[in-house]
């Protein structure tokens, strides 16, 4: 086994558009010579990082371990590089394996062809030198092997995660369409939210938004109520470093936490939503009710934050979703005055019909979906009239 250095390099995945919060929570965790890459970052630290950032890092998808980089101008020079590496030395014949490629590349079209390029190397090299070979396993392996392919530049790194971090452990099912849990983190980051100020989700869904919101008031790891990591399966997992460190990660809800809301008009929404507080032991942190929008009459005390993903119209004719987003300006002027409002959509044109200027704007991804993150400062009357 190759022994893992006091400090390594690691690679920290996320949605474009949360380099920045995620760069700053790896800065928060002491990670060392923080780089911002493209939807990733960059860092250095030890194995108690490692282990920290995949159980303490709400914007990060998957947490990465370089091995090494090679020119791969063709599936041949690919192959052998990949065989010269020496896996022996990193797993044995009774470990699994397998690999998840990902590709930008002329030169190989399809990940998942050139991933079995390079699992035909590894298994070639152990077949060679112990005349037998590891299997692969794709759904849960001892050693998930990241392949990225950049023109003719490929990088291989071990996947500490395993599954993706986004899967946090509290969801027991979803509604139709529902938010990624790290892009929920970051938004709620993005907003600035004083984790003491009152936080609503109007159109809460399965309730995603309130959850990440109440685990980051009370200080709760979103590893919290995950028990397997890819690490946890390598040669050299040090399971008392990991078990002391998850023990002082171990969810201790504050008194004096922020009253935080979510409701929703689907009945079958909140049932979903409440069985979720249930599974992360927050029932008593988040106020749930089956109300839309216009019922929904936002607390006048401690006013705060409000974040709303709603419908984005694939299913609704463009008239009727636009004038959708023009209730919701409506209902916003109307109620909210003194609250951010931050309105999370994929439709453009119907965010333009919410007849509030945004202050601020942000560019996200849900799944494929470029989306528009825009905040609106509820003001009584008109800023300019606010002004005078």
């Amino acid at each position: 086994m190759v022994a893992m250095a006091q400090q390594q390099e690691y690679i920290a995945k996320t949605f474009p558009g949360l380099e920045g919060v995620l760069a700053e929570e790896i800065k928060a965790l002491e990670g060392n010579q923080v780089e911002i890459l493209n939807r990733a970052v960059k860092f250095r630290g030890n194995q108690a990082l490692l282990y920290r950032s995949n159980l303490q890092l709400r914007t990060a998808l998957k947490i990465l371990v370089p091995l090494f980089k090679c020119a791969c101008p063709n599936e041949k020079k690919l192959y052998q590089a990949v065989y010269e590496y020496p896996w022996e030395e990193l797993f044995n014949i009774y470990n699994t394996f397998v690999i998840d490629g990902v590709v930008h590349s002329r030169i190989f079209k399809h990940s998942h062809y050139a991933a079995l390029k390079a699992k035909d190397a590894i298994a070639d090299r152990f077949r060679d030198k112990y005349q037998r070979r590891p299997s692969v396993d794709k759904n849960q392996p001892d050693y998930r092997i990241n392949l990225h392919i950049f023109r003719d530049q490929c990088t291989f790194s071990l996947d500490s995660s395993g599954e993706s971090l986004h899967k946090r452990g509290y969801k027991s099912k979803n509604v139709r369409a529902p938010l990624n849990e790290v892009l929920a983190a970051g938004m709620i980051m993005l907003t600035g939210w004083d984790k003491t100020s009152r936080f609503i989700d109007p159109m809460c869904g399965s309730a995603t938004l309130p959850i990440e919101a109440a685990l980051i008031a009370h200080d709760i790891a979103p590893g919290a109520y995950r028990e397997h990591y890819g690490f946890t399966s390598w040669h050299d997992f040090d399971h008392n470093l990991f078990q002391e460190l998850k023990n002082s990660l171990l969810p201790q809800p504050k008194k004096n936490a922020p009253p935080i809301h979510g409701c929703d008009i689907s009945p079958q929404a909140i049932q979903t939503a409440r069985k979720n507080l249930e599974k992360a032991n927050l029932t008593h942190h988040i106020h749930l009710s089956e109300e839309s929008l216009a019922q929904f009459t936002p607390p006048e005390q401690n006013k705060g934050v409000v974040i709303m993903n709603p419908p984005y119209g694939q299913k609704l004719k463009e008239k009727d979703i636009l004038h959708f987003y023009q209730r919701i300006g409506n209902i916003l002027k109307h109620k909210y005055t003194g609250y951010q409002v931050w309105i999370f959509s994929n439709h453009i044109k119907a965010l333009k019909n919410v007849g509030l200027h945004p202050s601020k704007k942000y560019t996200l991804y849900n799944g494929p979906l470029e989306c528009k993150f825009q905040k609106y400062q509820i003001y009584q009357g008109s800023l300019k009239k606010r002004k005078t």
